[in-house]
């Protein structure tokens, strides 16, 4: 199974993928598993954060839609949380800047009161053949989008967060299988599943669980968007599964670790990946 050759622009869009992803919008029955709770979802216009916030929404969840500029994706995400009876904020900006990482904190607190449940999910990545050819200001920002701003996001977010608290990153199978050809996103995929496991000791106290989702090849706008036209087209068949995965396959992963059914459950790192083992 395979997907047709594509490209786009960065950061992509899901409209003009093919196929389009599905994200859960006809499959996904919730059943108060979240009800009440507050969610703040960064990269949440697309992917597997539409996915995450059309189930959080339907598990009876307010939500923060924290997104870069793509607002189309966005409203629509939005639409399907509000068709799902709950609200829906919508926060564009760059997370690179700690001051929005602080921003988006501060806007889901005047809006909800509180947050309980953080998914720390934007990421950055793009494709290079060598070392040399990265550049300086492209490895700046990966490392800022996909691991500084977790760190700026949940130190903003501690004061609002109550015991029984979740904060969720999305690491990612290249954390122990690195893609040479994605040297920046690998690192900072193993810094997130790390900074998870320290968080889920130093917050333990507090009564907040911290873990990680490890996912293999999923089918978001990231692809077409960042990798070879060629890539794209045989992503995901070299999983023993044999294909890409949906957003909609990993969004009951991220109910469980945000729901009270996972009150033991902190420091973990869950793998979604198609049969691919993590280490």
């Amino acid at each position: 199974m395979s997907q047709p050759a594509q490209q786009q622009e960065p950061p992509g869009t899901t409209d003009a993928m093919e196929p389009t992803p599905d994200h859960g919008e006809q499959s996904y029955r919730g059943s108060g598993r979240l009800a009440g709770k507050k969610a703040v979802i960064t990269g949440g216009d697309s992917g597997i954060g539409r996915a995450v916030a059309i189930a959080y929404a339907r598990e009876g969840a307010d939500v923060l839609i924290s997104y870069l500029d793509e607002d189309e994706d966005a409203q629509e995400t939005a639409r399907w949380v509000e068709e799902a009876g709950r609200k829906a904020v919508l926060f564009p900006g760059d997370l690179a800047d700690p001051a929005t990482c602080r921003a988006v904190i501060d806007k889901a607190v005047e809006e909800f009161g509180k947050v309980d449940i953080l998914v720390s999910n934007a990421a950055f990545q793009m494709t290079h053949e060598t070392i040399e050819e990265i550049p300086d200001e492209e490895w700046d920002r990966t490392l800022a989008i996909n691991l500084s701003a977790f760190f700026h996001l949940t130190k903003a977010v501690l004061p609002f967060m109550p015991p029984g608290g979740s904060i969720i990153g999305s690491s990612s199978v290249n954390s122990d299988n690195p893609v040479p050809t994605l040297l920046p996103y690998s690192a900072t995929k193993a810094g997130i599943a790390n900074m998870t496991a320290s968080m889920a000791q130093l917050l333990a106290e507090r009564g907040i669980r911290a873990n990680s989702v490890a996912p293999g090849p999923i089918w978001t706008p990231l692809i077409p968007a960042t990798m070879p036209e060629d890539e794209v087209e045989s992503f995901g068949q070299q999983v023993p599964l044999q294909r890409a995965g949906q957003p909609a396959e990993l969004a009951a992963v991220y109910v469980l670790l945000a729901s009270d059914e996972a009150s033991y459950v902190s420091g973990a790192r869950i793998a979604v990946t198609g049969g691919k083992p993590i280490l």
